[in-house]
């Protein structure tokens, strides 16, 4: 029977796109491989999928009574990235018109579990 705990991080700043092409790198990896590949990622993103993988660690280290867990057997079970609210914005434009800017948000939500 393996473990599972999850993190939610909701009402992040940024497309749900671009979050998307980080959680599509550390989908299926280990813990300790997916926090190497964001802590050396120049995405802006890669910060709060950062701290948002290490709480679902520590969720899952809560979680198991004794405490004591193998990082080496820890995986990135699931990370899904949903779309939240849209701030919209108006931009000046040309010949007295307005562009609508829209300024996306999306939710995180990652899953990790150890393998048996």
């Amino acid at each position: 029977m393996s473990m599972e705990a999850r993190a939610i991080k909701r009402y992040i700043q940024g497309s749900p796109r671009k979050m998307r092409l980080l959680a599509d790198q550390i989908r299926g990896k280990s813990v300790e491989e997916a926090l190497n590949i964001l802590h050396f990622s120049p995405k802006h993103a890669s910060k709060v999928c950062e701290l948002t993988l290490r709480s679902a660690v520590s969720n899952l280290i809560n979680a198991k009574d004794g405490g004591r867990i193998d990082p080496q057997r820890v995986m990135v079970k699931t990370i899904t990235v949903d779309g939240g609210p849209m701030a919209k914005r108006i931009l000046p434009a040309p010949m007295g018109r307005a562009y609508r800017v829209r300024k996306r948000s999306n939710h995180l939500t990652i899953v990790v579990s150890e393998q048996a």
